[in-house]
C-alpha cells in the first residue's frame, strides 16, 4: 500500500495532536499551543510492515514523520539493482526533498515494522519551516547529515575495499542503534543480503567477514541480533582502514 491508495489509508487513519508531535524532531522544540496550530495541519495513517508508504518516483509531496516504527528508503537502479540508502525511526521525518523541489519521490520508503506516521502537505510544511525559525533550523540540519551521510558512502565506495566497506556500515548502524559503554546491540539485525546491499557487494562477502569479525571478537551474533562489544575498537579499524 502506498499513500496513494486512498481507501485503503482512509481506513487506518489516526489524529495527530500536540502531544503526538512532541516526539517528532522536527517539531520538538515548540511550545503546546504551536504544535497544536500544526497538528491540525496534518493527518496521521498506520502502515504494517512491509507495506510502501511512498513510491520511487511518485509526484506527490507531502512531507512524512514518524510516530512509531521504522521504515527503510530504498532506491531502485533501471538495472533492478536495489540500494538500501538508510533506516529511519520514531522522531525522523523523510519526504522533504519533494517538498523543497516540487519533483518526483528520488526513492522507495517501505514499513520495517507497523508504522504510524504523520504527513503534512508540502505547502504546510514550507509555511511551517518558514515562520518557525527552530523548524527551519532541524531541516537544515537534516539536510546537512543527508549530505554528508552521502558523501562518506560515496568516498567509502570509491577508496575501500569490501572488509572496511562492513566495518564502516556497521559501525553506522551500530552508531545508529546506540552506545552504552562502549557497546552496541543491534536488534533486530539486518539479514547479510540486506547488508550486502548497503555497501554494494554479495552476501558471500558479508557472510565471510562477519564470521571473521566474530573470530576476532568485533562482533558476536544470536538469535537474529548482533552486538558490537568494542565500539571504539571498531572504530579504530574504520579510523584506520586496517583489517586489524
Amino acid at each position: 500500500m502506498n499513500f496513494s491508495d486512498t481507501s485503503m489509508a482512509d481506513s487506518n487513519r489516526a489524529k495527530i495532536t500536540a502531544n503526538t508531535l512532541l516526539a517528532v524532531d522536527f517539531f520538538s522544540n515548540l511550545g503546546a499551543t504551536d504544535r497544536a496550530a500544526i497538528a491540525e495541519r496534518c493527518h496521521g495513517t498506520r502502515y504494517s510492515a512491509g507495506a510502501n508508504i511512498v513510491l520511487q518516483r511518485d509526484e506527490f509531496t507531502d512531507v512524512f514523520f514518524i510516530v512509531s516504527g521504522d521504515v527503510r528508503v530504498i532506491f531502485h537502479a533501471q538495472s533492478g539493482k536495489e540500494v538500501q540508502f538508510r533506516d529511519q525511526t520514531a522522531g525522523a521525518c523523510f519526504g522533504e526533498l519533494s517538498a523543497i523541489d516540487g519533483e518526483p519521490r528520488s526513492a522507495e520508503v517501505a514499513a520495517l515494522t507497523d508504522v504510524f506516521v504523520g504527513a503534512i502537505k508540502a505547502h504546510d510544511f514550507l509555511d511551517i519551516a518558514t515562520c518557525y525559525p527552530a523548524v527551519s533550523a532541524k531541516v537544515l540540519l537534516q539536510l546537512t547529515a543527508m549530505v554528508r551521510s552521502l558523501s562518506d558512502r560515496v568516498i567509502e565506495l570509491s577508496t575501500l575495499g569490501v572488509p572496511n566497506r562492513i566495518h564502516a556500515e556497521l559501525l553506522r548502524i551500530a552508531r545508529a542503534h546506540g552506545i552504552e559503554n562502549n557497546s552496541s546491540d543491534i536488534t533486530p539485525a539486518p539479514t547479510h543480503a540486506d547488508f550486502a546491499n548497503r555497501v554494494s557487494t554479495q552476501r558471500e562477502a558479508v557472510t565471510k567477514e562477519f564470521g571473521r569479525l566474530v573470530r576476532l571478537g568485533v562482533l558476536q551474533r544470536s538469535h537474529g541480533a548482533l552486538c558490537v562489544p568494542d565500539v571504539r575498537r571498531l572504530e579504530k579499524m574504520v579510523r584506520n582502514l586496517t583489517d586489524e
